[in-house]
């Protein structure tokens, strides 16, 4: 199975963007999901809706309501436009922030999981005695939370490989600048291109089923 020169790029664009969609949403993500599991304060309810929505919401949505927000005379990208002159609609830019709302749900989710498993009691004994909330969640929390956390974070990456709607939308489909391994297969389907489907849809395929095996992996045991 001899993979070519653009099925390369492709795979090899997929991986930047998840492992830069990684980077931006996991800090994030821990504080989200330490909020939701630890903590209870108004709003919490409206907190975690919006998080998940990105689960439930067809991605094309997701993707039409980002380019609303982060095109030239959206919201946020007409400011950073005219502030910068930077365009983030068609750029790898767009990519990774499409990848990033479509998969944090699934990052948050496992984080939360994690954390919900850590005993009450060990996070209250160790405040009792002086330790700081910072303190606790790093000696205590996430260390009892880590299969989780390692879960979420399989998933989360996993997803952003495989992301398709959303990247669309605001990044268009542009070989060697923006097309994923998703966006690949897609064109290679409208072109003919069968083998290259196969190559491409045989790699997503392991690439799925590997991630839920070493979620399972994590999280069951």
């Amino acid at each position: 199975m001899k993979i070519t020169p653009a099925e390369v790029a492709a795979l090899s664009l997929s991986i930047k963007v998840a492992l830069l969609s990684l980077v931006m949403t996991f800090p994030v993500g821990l504080l989200v999901g330490w909020l939701l599991a630890k903590r209870t304060f108004p709003g919490k309810t409206f907190l975690n809706t919006l998080v998940m929505s990105p689960l439930v919401l067809p991605p094309i949505v997701s993707g039409y309501l980002l380019l609303i927000l982060l095109g030239k005379h959206g919201f946020i990208g007409g400011f950073i436009y005219q502030t910068f002159g930077i365009e983030i609609i068609f750029s790898q830019l767009a990519v990774v922030i499409a990848v990033s709302i479509i998969s944090f749900p699934l990052l948050v989710r496992g984080i939360v999981t994690g954390m919900e498993s850590v005993p009450v009691e060990l996070e209250n004994a160790a405040r009792t005695l002086g330790a700081s909330p910072v303190k606790v969640f790093i000696t205590i929390t996430l260390p009892l939370a880590y299969r989780g956390v390692i879960g979420g974070t399989i998933l989360g990456f996993s997803k952003s490989l495989g992301e398709f709607g959303a990247t669309i939308m605001v990044a268009g489909n542009i070989p060697g600048k923006t097309q994923t391994m998703a966006l690949s297969i897609f064109s290679a389907v409208h072109l003919g291109e069968d083998a290259s489907v196969y190559r491409l849809v045989f790699i997503s395929t392991i690439v799925a089923f590997v991630a839920l095996w070493l979620t399972e992996r994590f999280t069951l045991r």
